[in-house]
């Protein structure tokens, strides 16, 4: 990195801090080189808002990656933290090893659609399988940006590539793919929706288990012109929310009217668990199934719908019928779409050390061949 982009070590002594006494800055990384823009970019800002609003020392967080743009993420947040940078679709394997050594620390991965669907799609399989402790995040923008913008395995059919041409196969929906597969967590966000993103990384850091966060992330270079599905128009004009998020900003409030507005089980991607619109902006009323659109801070638009009564997180069905439901009307489903805090993670399944391995001693790691006499007799 060129000494002109590094941040400055000057610090404005009214930030407000933790009870750790750290400021935001403290949970910052390097500089980014992604595009300006980029939705990745604001993904970071969320993860460093998250980890500081739960008070986490860095040093107790172990971040992962493989190969893309969404990759280079984690260099951009929490620089004291424990740090990999994987081949390409490798993360998952790593991220196993690494939690199976060492429970006491909290991981995050950070991947992206052809890192996790293409190349490292067994990967991402099998960690959802073992239900291994980490907040996977996968940043879909929908297409290769390092490569200059060919489709990727989640880019929806009729979505038209910068060139114009349109997408014909079927993408793999990491959502669907997470619920079939097992998942103990699974949510989907939208990365220029900070106020909803940052309570979904917080419940997945706070999840036992393996929770993926599919984060819809456009790609300002290739990836956000009409015609594309992965674009900020077309997620905020499609974006549905299925559940409460539990973050309500000290703000003027701002109350909803009508069928069209939250019935407690479902709200607007940036309102709060008490039903209301995002404080501070101007409500709109809908009735029934019309969307309803809330005028937000920075007067952008967002359209949302009421949940299905009675939708229930803890039903893996009845998520699954609902983000297809959603799909089949051209609609994004958002929000936290299934938990299970009961399914037993790797380490209960496993049994692997309570104590990290870098703190086992020596003779118990190496017992001697007498030890491995015995263990080897008693397989016999």
């Amino acid at each position: 990195m060129s000494f002109s982009i590094r941040k400055p070590g000057v610090r404005h002594p009214a930030l407000p801090k933790n009870s750790l006494g750290l400021t935001k800055r403290d949970y910052e990384g390097a500089m980014s080189t992604l595009c300006a823009g980029c939705g990745h970019d604001s993904v970071t800002a969320a993860i460093v808002q998250a980890f500081w609003e739960l008070e986490v020392e860095p040093y107790r967080v172990a971040k992962l990656s493989g190969i893309g743009c969404s990759s280079k993420t984690p260099t951009y947040f929490l620089r004291e933290a424990h740090g990999f940078n994987s081949v390409h679709g490798r993360m998952p394997s790593m991220a196993t090893g690494a939690n199976a050594a060492n429970r006491d620390l909290i991981y995050i991965g950070i991947s992206g659609d052809g890192d996790s669907l293409s190349i490292g799609l067994g990967q991402l399989c099998h960690a959802i399988r073992r239900n291994v402790n980490l907040l996977y995040v996968l940043e879909n923008n929908g297409v290769y940006g390092l490569t200059k913008g060919q489709f990727s395995a989640s880019a929806d059919v009729g979505s038209k590539s910068k060139r114009g041409v349109p997408n014909v196969q079927r993408p793999i929906d990491p959502v669907l793919l997470a619920l079939t597969l097992g998942a103990t967590f699974v949510a989907r966000g939208f990365s220029g929706n900070k106020e909803h993103l940052v309570p979904l990384l917080k419940a997945g850091i706070a999840h036992d288990g393996f929770a993926l966060l599919d984060v819809i992330s456009p790609c300002v270079t290739f990836n956000d012109h009409t015609g594309s599905t992965k674009s900020y128009r077309y997620t905020r004009d499609h974006a549905q929310d299925v559940s409460p998020v539990d973050f309500v900003p000290i703000r003027r409030a701002i109350e909803v009217s009508g069928a069209g507005g939250s019935n407690g089980n479902g709200v607007s991607p940036s309102s709060g668990a008490n039903g209301h619109a995002a404080p501070g902006s101007d409500a709109a009323s809908g009735t029934g199934d019309e969307p309803m659109a809330v005028m937000m801070h920075d007067g952008s638009v967002v359209r949302f719908r009421n949940v299905p009564a009675g939708y229930d997180p803890t039903s893996r069905d009845g998520a699954y019928a609902h983000v297809r439901a959603l799909q089949d009307r051209g609609e994004v489903a958002m929000g936290l779409l299934y938990i299970d805090p009961e399914l037993a993670d790797m380490h209960e399944q496993n049994m692997t050390s309570l104590r990290p391995l870098t703190e086992v001693p020596y003779e118990e790691l190496c017992p001697g061949s007498a030890a491995l006499d015995r263990l080897m007799e008693s397989y016999r």
